[in-house]
């Protein structure tokens, strides 16, 4: 099995990038059946969801619009905690479809304050789209309308997600190492 090292930690393939673009490709084709006819905004939160916005995008057949806004909970591989808006929304949203971008939900606390943020903007419809989805970590009730893949709750890096800078180059999704 492939392995990388990042830092003191080495990391083996989880998901391959086969995988994950085949999801994404199904989940585009959800996002246009059920988007056609709207005036719909894809969100894109970074650092982490560039590539996974970036292969997405692709696979959806209709016109819409991208902005990206970041925010951050995270320091080496645990979570803080406590949001930290960094760049904000520039894009009027009022009266539109919004399908926020995410490379994971986890807890959900970023999750939730991007929601309750977003929702000052009036937007017609709020909807997530994530490629992971930590469901043993998952605070919240939320809905998440698009889950590429719900994993356990490890620490996973590559595919845009980072262990203190490095990894998001990386095509596959690894994992911490067993050994």
């Amino acid at each position: 099995m492939k392995k990388v090292k990042l830092h003191d930690k080495e990391f083996e393939v989880y998901l391959s990038s086969g995988k994950i673009q085949e999801r994404l490709k199904e989940i585009g084709e959800q996002i246009t059946n059920d988007y056609k006819g709207e005036n719909l905004v894809l969100l894109g939160v970074l650092n982490g969801s560039f590539l996974v916005m970036a292969d997405l995008v692709r696979e959806i057949d209709m016109q819409f619009s991208c902005e990206f806004i970041k925010i951050s909970s995270y320091s080496g591989t645990e979570t803080t905690g406590e949001v930290k808006s960094i760049l904000g929304l520039s894009a009027d949203i009022e009266g539109k479809s919004v399908i926020i971008v995410e490379d994971i939900v986890d807890t959900g606390i970023s999750m939730k304050y991007l929601l309750e943020e977003l929702e000052k903007h009036k937007p017609k419809k709020l909807a997530i789209a994530t490629l992971l989805y930590k469901k043993e970590a998952f605070r919240f009730n939320y809905p998440l309308n698009y889950v590429g893949f719900e994993i356990p709750n490890k620490f996973v890096v590559g595919y845009g997600l980072d262990y203190d800078g490095l990894g998001r180059n990386l095509p596959d999704v690894y994992q911490l190492s067993s050994n």
